[in-house]
């Protein structure tokens, strides 16, 4: 797909490579948490593959993906992604996920709020189309993407909303209420993460 992320870019294809990817993220959190080297990281990825991929190719790339979300907040997000119940671990990656990626965050902030604000109770495929749109108009380089990477886009996102229960399932994609618990509430707002605790907010 060869998006490469530039730091004028409003908006990045990176989180084409993967959902939320729950088991995965908190193993790769708990290895973060051990500092380890970059020999050591091969190691546990590539060759001892704890994240159970079928090719050292797709565990680097989920690998790298979860790392490069996670490092964004701070350390004890870590801690409630290995540590924690079910629903604080799906909520801590989502917020760990928008951080990483406007394109998601925004999604949540204008498209699925609206829909919450006029009682539009399912997302289609052409309440993206029109998003993605109005995302390139802020950001053209999104014109450079090919349709297939759009649609990945879209499955990705879809696929995110789902496992973390905003949407209750990637086909009829209707609005679930959303409740953020107190663990990650009170984390984002400790750290001042308001763009991150506004887009999950989405029905508050």
């Amino acid at each position: 797909m060869n998006i490469r992320r530039q730091t004028h870019y409003i908006y990045s294809g990176d989180i084409v490579a993967g959902s939320l990817l729950i088991p995965e993220s908190k193993t790769i959190a708990n290895l973060l948490k051990k500092s380890l080297t970059s020999d050591q990281w091969y190691q546990a990825i590539v060759v001892d593959n704890i994240l159970q991929k079928r090719s050292p190719v797709a565990a680097k790339r989920q690998a790298r993906l979860i790392k490069n979300r996670l490092i964004l907040m701070p350390e004890s997000l870590l801690d409630l992604v290995g540590h924690s119940s079910f629903e604080v671990v799906k909520q801590s990656l989502l917020a760990a996920a928008i951080k990483h990626s406007r394109l998601l965050g925004d999604f949540l902030d204008q498209v699925v709020r609206d829909h919450w604000r006029i009682f539009q109770k399912k997302l289609t495929n052409k309440d993206w189309d029109e998003y993605l749109n109005l995302c390139s108009q802020r950001d053209p380089h999104i014109e450079n993407w090919s349709e297939s990477t759009k649609k990945k886009l879209r499955q990705v996102i879809f696929r995110i909303l789902s496992e973390a229960s905003y949407i209750d399932g990637t086909k009829s994609r209707s609005l679930l209420p959303v409740s953020i618990t107190s663990e990650v509430k009170d984390f984002l707002i400790k750290y001042n993460e308001n763009y991150v605790l506004n887009c999950m907010d989405v029905t508050g």
